[in-house]
């Protein structure tokens, strides 16, 4: 499925000038996301809007914006978002702050975190989690060096990664906030950092991330339903969502129970379309159909990391470092949340890329997979050059 520069190799143009099986496994986790999705929401579109497609018409414009953008940010070259990472960590912090702001942040349960822009809504942490992504791998090429021998080149992003895990607490994004401080450690750790700092450093999170688990009644009401959500007392309140999916998952045993034919998303498992469309695909597509999305989010992964490694050893770090967080993003994304369908991780408001319905995880996600099939071409476009340029001189010699 690799396949070379189309643009600078005319007589291989109708092949692709990035990798083909990244390609191929977003375009089928589109196709498997609109089919499914629409699928777990034909019941709450029909009872709420009188309109059973009511959440496809919507997931298809967005799905078009997503396509759109992506084909205007594979025009983009890397090195711009190099020059510009201060902006984007800019950008993504104020979105930060304003979902915070009253007026402007809207309440969905409970959580501050969207901003309303005319009828779409724009969830700050999407765009924040890229901005990270772009200005850690800034600062890892600019302090190298420093991160690699000394703490305090390691500490100063962390600084700045506490600030943006703080603001996604105050709204509260628990999960986002997980997702970003694992693309963050990851690509510290592929950078090279000390091991020494690189462990302590896991332990402190830890000992954070169990603190701030433990700090609220309802993350405990969440940890107690994870641990045993079918104890009478809490199977009809904190641990309802997740007996309903794990009902889906039973119901679904093998092979499903076909496609449109769900029980669990007749209003017993809430918030189907979005955060448990996962328990929905295994309900009617059975194993094999949820064990197949496994398999194209670890292709997508296993093809963004091996982009990143090529981008690296042809020397262009920012790229590589980009491709890394970035593919953390999205592998961390998809296993939170299967981890909560599956009663294996405690239950957390988080998309499922590329599945779930939401506007903005839609968009972002394919504009951050647009920015590593650029990384991708921008390699092989270098390679060939590289191949090129011995030839030439040759030639000319």
């Amino acid at each position: 499925m690799n396949a070379q520069v189309g643009p600078v190799n005319m007589n291989s143009s109708w092949r692709l000038p990035f990798d083909g099986w990244l390609t191929l496994s977003v375009l089928l986790l589109l196709t498997v996301g609109t089919i499914c999705m629409t699928s777990a929401s034909t019941e709450i579109a029909s009872g709420n809007y009188r309109n059973e497609f009511f959440h496809l018409k919507r997931h298809l414009i967005y799905l078009a914006l997503g396509l759109v953008s992506a084909i205007v940010t594979l025009s983009i070259p890397i090195r711009l978002y190099r020059e510009m990472s201060w902006l984007a960590l800019g950008v993504g912090f104020t979105l930060l702050v304003l979902v915070l702001v009253p007026g402007i942040g809207r309440d969905v349960n409970g959580s501050t975190r969207w901003i309303g822009l005319g009828g779409f809504n724009i969830q700050a942490s999407e765009i924040a989690k890229v901005s990270m992504v772009i200005y850690t791998a800034s600062y890892l090429v600019r302090h190298l060096e420093e991160v690699r021998n000394k703490y305090s080149g390691f500490l100063r992003p962390v600084l700045v990664l506490g600030a943006f895990v703080f603001l996604l607490l105050l709204e509260p994004d628990f999960g986002a906030a997980v997702v970003m401080l694992s693309s963050f450690m990851a690509m510290m750790f592929l950078a090279g950092v000390r091991a020494s700092h690189f462990f302590l450093s896991i332990v402190v999170c830890l000992v954070g991330v169990v603190g701030i688990a433990v700090s609220q009644p309802y993350r405990m009401a969440r940890l107690q339903a994870f641990l045993n959500p079918w104890d009478e007392e809490i199977q009809f309140g904190s641990g309802y969502q997740l007996t309903q999916a794990l009902i889906a998952f039973g119901r679904g045993d093998w092979l499903g129970v076909g496609l449109g034919n769900s029980m669990q998303k007749l209003y017993f498992l809430p918030e189907a379309h979005t955060d448990f469309v996962f328990a929905i695909i295994a309900e009617e597509l059975g194993t094999v159909g949820a064990l197949g999305v496994l398999a194209l989010f670890a292709v997508f992964a296993w093809r963004a990391i091996t982009i990143g490694r090529k981008a690296e050893e042809s020397g262009q770090l920012f790229n590589a470092y980009m491709a890394y967080g970035l593919a953390m993003i999205f592998a961390m994304q998809a296993m939170i949340n299967i981890g909560v369908n599956t009663g294996t991780l405690p239950t957390k408001g988080l998309t499922l890329p590329f599945l779930s319905y939401g506007g903005s995880s839609l968009v972002i996600s394919c504009m951050a997979t647009a920015m590593i099939l650029r990384i991708d071409y921008e390699t092989r476009l270098q390679a060939l050059k590289s191949r090129i340029a011995p030839e030439k001189s040759s030639n000319e010699g």
